[in-house]
């Protein structure tokens, strides 16, 4: 005990030689307040109310659990469904909104009302359910925008202040810190790349602004993790980057038409590192390159490791399904790899996914999305069976449409019966218009009707 008594004075001593008055009037005056910054910036978030019409309960629901409000017990439908939320002006001439999809998607009648209680009926622009990103305009003078930072630029552990209208609480300012950035696989959107920030984000705050201590928009707040509906520091923004290229894009074209490169991605493991004689686990390794898709066109290979996709470093594969996927139609990319721990460099010319699924469905129209393999069993229902197994069914194919399923075995196709899959193939090639199967199905069995074209 008294040496422990000892060293805590030591310490004591040693602190106060290093903070004595001497050392304080050394020390810059600091101003903490953010007030000044928020004068200006407040003006610049407002509040969203959008109204959805409501046609059955069915309706009703979705939008419900969709927004995270509370489930309607009365008997009654109402009429209108009120969505409400917040947007962040970022363009005061044009009067740009951006605000999350999700607050206005639906909408008959979308109404903002500005920080000085004026109300205008906002157009929108469009929006992209995938990133959640929405785009309004309002004619209105003098307005406030919010300067677009650059949210790659970002460190954890800077403060950051949210703005927004939670629970209807109109213009509150919340601060905490930059808590994790590139947060991802969380369900929440088709492209994650959150920021995620322990400032407090409660429902109303989506669509509203998160900012810098300067006073620069770093994200569009859009969710939380909240047991209760509650906040419990764990909310996640869309970072200004990622809003900035979506709203570009409905700005000139009023939607976000994505291209497709037609890989399959892999964050690269310590392990993996090893494997590949890597030397570090930035980048990410190409496990699947799609037939006739721009990638095999420009000559990736299963193996590969991306490192930089038109200049931008991927530090894993989600940045590739990010820096891909906000990337329009028809546009060149150009891909640093590693092939064999060598320097090699790539361009692909995107497509549109749909294109390059009707082009792949061309080829062969009864069987395109369908993954099966030889298949031989000894039921005692059945006695033996020699079959095609069903192993995968893309969703929306046509053998989708027909109710084929994995698990089903196919023994017969147009009556001829299916021994392997190369009898398969050839009775799909030698098919006009439909492919009649006969497939086992647990106990039972039934026929299918594959159509070439959609019915």
């Amino acid at each position: 005990m008294r040496t422990l008594l000892r060293q805590t004075l030591a310490i004591l001593f040693f602190c106060g030689l290093l903070f004595s008055p001497q050392s304080y009037a050394n020390l810059p005056e600091a101003n903490t307040s953010l007030a000044p910054m928020l004068q200006k910036v407040l003006p610049a978030v407002v509040n969203i109310r959008a109204d959805i019409k409501i046609t059955d309960l069915a309706t009703l629901n979705r939008l419900q659990q969709e927004r995270g409000s509370q489930p309607n017990n009365n008997s009654e439908i109402p009429d209108t469904f009120l969505s409400v939320g917040s947007g962040a002006i970022v363009d005061a001439d044009k009067g740009y909104i951006l605000t999350n999809a999700h607050v206005v998607n639906d909408a008959q009648t979308v109404t903002v009302t500005l920080g000085d209680s004026r109300h205008y009926t906002a157009k929108i622009i469009g929006l992209d359910k995938p990133s959640d990103i929405a785009l309004l305009q309002i004619k209105a003078k003098k307005l406030t925008a919010i300067p677009m930072s650059n949210s790659n630029s970002l460190k954890v552990g800077e403060t950051v202040l949210a703005i927004g209208n939670p629970f209807g609480l109109s213009q509150s300012v919340t601060s905490g810190i930059i808590s994790a950035l590139g947060r991802t696989s969380l369900g929440i959107e088709n492209f994650e790349n959150f920021i995620q920030t322990d400032a407090s984000i409660n429902p109303g705050n989506s669509g509203g602004a998160l900012i810098d201590t300067q006073g620069n928009l770093v994200g569009i707040n859009t969710a939380i993790l909240a047991p209760d509906r509650g906040n419990i520091g764990i909310g996640f923004a869309i970072p200004s980057n990622i809003a900035k290229s979506v709203m570009n894009q409905l700005i000139q074209f009023g939607d976000v038409r994505r291209g497709t490169l037609g890989i399959g991605a892999q964050d690269i493991t310590p392990d993996l590192a090893t494997a590949f004689n890597l030397q570090s686990t930035n980048g990410a390794a190409v496990t699947l390159v799609k037939i006739n898709s721009p990638a095999q066109k420009a000559g990736l290979q299963v193996g590969d490791i991306i490192t930089a996709v038109n200049g931008n470093e991927i530090k894993n594969a989600n940045d590739v399904v990010n820096t891909i996927g906000f990337s329009r139609v028809n546009s060149k990319v150009n891909i640093d790899l590693l092939r064999n721990n060598k320097q090699v460099s790539a361009s692909a010319i995107l497509t549109d996914p749909k294109q390059l699924r009707d082009a792949n469905s061309a080829t062969n129209p009864f069987l395109y999305g369908v993954s099966f393999k030889n298949f031989t069993l000894q039921s005692p229902m059945h006695g033996e069976i020699k079959g095609v197994l069903v192993v995968s069914v893309e969703p929306d194919s046509h053998a989708w449409q027909a109710d084929l399923r994995a698990g089903d075995v196919i023994t017969s196709a147009n009556q001829q019966k299916i021994i392997n899959s190369v009898d398969l193939i050839k009775a799909a090639a030698d098919a006009k218009n439909t492919l009649l199967v006969n497939v086992l199905r647990g106990p039972g069995a039934v026929f299918l009707v594959i159509n070439k074209e959609e019915s």
